[in-house]
């Protein structure tokens, strides 16, 4: 694995438990739960999808599952920037995670575009 890889698979697994300790700071009682639940499930899954799709057995496999690890993120960052905008929370790195769910949100729809692009170049030679 490449220093590339491996920062990104750390950084990955960083914003998933960065996610977990922001939800810690929402209220017990409604949007609370609703929210808690759902940034949980989109921001793990960045990082378990990531490295699921790292152990892909083809490009196509590579491809799909990318892709999924870029819809999770965009996920997060919904729910991040509504926790935001509803000022559920005054947690201090609030912030950094929604720029940092922005910037994965970017690096793995680039990498399907590029996936995609690559394949189409091998399929048609």
């Amino acid at each position: 694995m490449n220093e590339t890889a491996a920062a990104l698979i750390q950084r990955t697994d960083r914003f998933s438990l960065d996610v977990l300790r922001l939800v810690r700071t929402l209220a017990t009682s409604e949007p609370g739960p609703t929210v808690k639940r759902q940034l949980s499930k989109s921001a793990t899954s960045v990082a378990a999808n990531h490295r699921s799709a790292r152990r892909s057995r083809s490009h196509a496999e590579f491809i799909s599952r990318i892709a999924i690890v870029a819809e999770e993120a965009d996920e997060s960052l919904y729910w991040l920037r509504l926790v935001r905008d509803a000022g559920l929370t005054v947690a201090s790195d609030l912030g950094r995670l929604v720029q940092e769910a922005d910037e994965l949100t970017a690096i793995f729809s680039a990498m399907v575009g590029t996936a995609r692009r690559n394949r189409r170049k091998h399929c048609s030679h």
